[in-house]
């Protein structure tokens, strides 16, 4: 269980460690004709993590709003710092939390959005989601604009 969360943990500097340098102002940037925010991204990483905490995970306690998701888009409506850190924040602690109260990373779960998979490969699944958006983020956050 210790080496899951210390893989979690690590790969989610990739995002984590971009969190203290970002700007109310960086959230609204976009690069070129890219999609999605910086403020979207943050908040689709976090909803992500909660919605596998919940949904592949089974901490069922874990309270989530996935916006981004519904939304299907950017909506231009993450703009607010305090508070994507602070969903930012709960989903690390709803997500720790489920994977440190996994006991069968064999067991085999399915959902609609990527099939039948093992635990342990759901796990590869969310570390690699979130490390992908946290890529994305720097660059819209280094090369952007408003």
């Amino acid at each position: 269980m210790k080496t899951f969360i210390e893989l979690w943990k690590e790969g989610r500097t990739r995002f984590t460690n971009q969190l203290a340098n970002i700007k109310p102002q960086d959230l609204s940037k976009k690069l070129g004709d890219s999609p999605n925010s910086a403020g979207f991204l943050i908040r689709h990483i976090a909803e992500v993590e909660l919605l596998f905490a919940k949904n592949v995970f089974g901490k069922m306690d874990v309270k989530v709003d996935a916006q981004t998701l519904k939304a299907g888009k950017d909506t231009g409506e993450w703009t607010g710092l305090d508070a994507l850190l602070s969903i930012e924040r709960y989903a690390a602690e709803q997500l720790e939390e489920a994977i440190t109260g996994q006991t069968d990373w064999e067991k085999v779960i399915e959902t609609k959005e990527f099939g039948k998979k093992t635990l342990a490969e759901a796990f590869g699944r969310i570390t690699t989601h979130t490390a992908y958006h946290a890529g994305q983020l720097a660059i819209v956050v280094k090369y952007g604009t408003n």
